[in-house]
């Protein structure tokens, strides 16, 4: 057995190539696209890269067959509430059903990490955002969603084995998209449906900066210096849906008014990975005309939640069943073909979204994912991610 880090073309084509022995057999993975890897390693593309470093590595057997990769980084950014210690991170490990191997991978994560300054390490996560690669699958080993983690369900005995503990879980709730939400969700929605002051409508393509501007006030409101978040300016989330255009189906994007200013938002879109397990990593030219074929003529009956948030002084009024109420109005009727709904995960010790997940009708924990720390030094007490107020 042999571990080396990656450093040639050659050896990012091999990074690649290591998840196609793990699930050669695995029916519900759906391989993610190499761009969607490689720009997370690229420094041009990946601004984390300002703030940290990252490095990864291969381990091969004596015959050279690929059996286990992983990467490890450092980023000044990266921080918890309640960590009192820097914290680096591990992420994209792949691994053969062997201890032996894992152990090789996380003890070459930690040395590495340790000589940069960092106390302990989470995983698996992300170079970069949390809304890509984050947790490892202990419950639900369904098709992922686009960006999502997806493992064997004998990762989490590897992780355990090793030292790693639960810092916090990641739960994805799913449901029946046709299905009629309850009445109190139906009684709250109409109470403010008849004020006037509020309105409610999705998304127009044409009025992209417009959205975004109402998008980043409503973001920077409910979201900005909780675990970390920094505030988002419009111009970056006009950029970011003008990425998003193409595959944006703008009658599941809402947002909610009180007198003309943004209050809620709802975002989400169609599950990529419905139309991505088809192209088989690859997005070249003729996979990116081979994707437009099927975004045409083929069926995508699943959308995702990405976003939800009500800015805190119209939370617990009922602006959640508002923009809810609303949304359901066109996804529920004929004019539109979902069919399953299925939210991104909502970390456990965010109470209050999961309460409101979990009042949105018959839904049912699709998914849950794991976010694991291991402390370097055993001496200090271990400590959960805090419940947030």
């Amino acid at each position: 057995m042999q571990i080396f880090p990656v450093r040639s073309k050659s050896d990012q084509s091999l990074f690649l190539k290591v998840p196609l022995n793990i699930y050669k057999n695995d029916t519900a993975w759906i391989q993610p696209l190499d761009k969607d890897i490689e720009e997370v390693f690229d420094e041009k593309k990946n601004k984390a890269f300002r703030f940290g470093k990252i490095e990864r590595w291969i381990v091969v057997d004596e015959q050279k067959n690929l059996i286990g990769r992983i990467a490890a980084f450092v980023n000044k950014k990266y921080k918890n509430k309640g960590d009192e210690f820097a914290v680096g991170g591990i992420g994209f490990f792949e691994c053969v059903n062997r201890q032996d191997v894992a152990d090789l991978l996380f003890d070459n994560a930690k040395h590495w990490l340790l000589n940069n300054g960092v106390m302990a390490m989470d995983g698996p996560i992300n170079f970069g955002e949390r809304d890509r690669w984050w947790g490892l699958l202990v419950k639900g080993f369904e098709e992922p969603l686009y960006c999502m983690n997806y493992n064997p369900p004998y990762y989490q005995t590897l992780f355990e084995n090793y030292g790693f503990k639960s810092f916090y879980d990641q739960i994805c709730f799913g449901t029946d998209a046709k299905k009629p939400l309850e009445k109190k969700i139906w009684d709250r929605h109409d109470a403010i449906a008849k004020d006037p002051n509020y309105t409610c409508i999705h998304l127009k393509k044409y009025q992209l900066q417009k959205f975004a501007e109402d998008f980043s006030e409503v973001y920077n409101k409910a979201w900005a210096g909780h675990g970390g978040l920094k505030e988002i300016s419009k111009e970056q989330v006009l950029l970011l849906f003008k990425k998003m255009k193409p595959v944006m189906d703008e009658k599941i994007i809402w947002f909610a008014y009180h007198q003309n200013k943004p209050i809620a938002i709802f975002i989400n879109l169609p599950d990529l990975n419905q139309w991505f397990k088809h192209l088989h990593g690859k997005f070249g030219l003729i996979h990116k005309l081979k994707f437009l074929w099927l975004k045409q003529f083929k069926k995508n009956n699943k959308f995702t939640g990405l976003v939800f948030g009500v800015i805190p002084e119209f939370q617990g009024k009922g602006v959640d069943a508002y923009i809810i109420g609303s949304s359901a109005k066109l996804v529920q009727s004929d004019e539109l073909h979902y069919t399953k709904y299925e939210m991104q995960w909502i970390g456990e010790f965010n109470p209050k979204m999961i309460n409101i997940a979990q009042h949105l009708g018959d839904v049912y924990e699709s998914r849950r994912l794991t976010t694991y720390r291991y402390q370097f030094d055993p001496t200090i007490p271990f400590k959960r991610h805090p419940i947030l107020a």
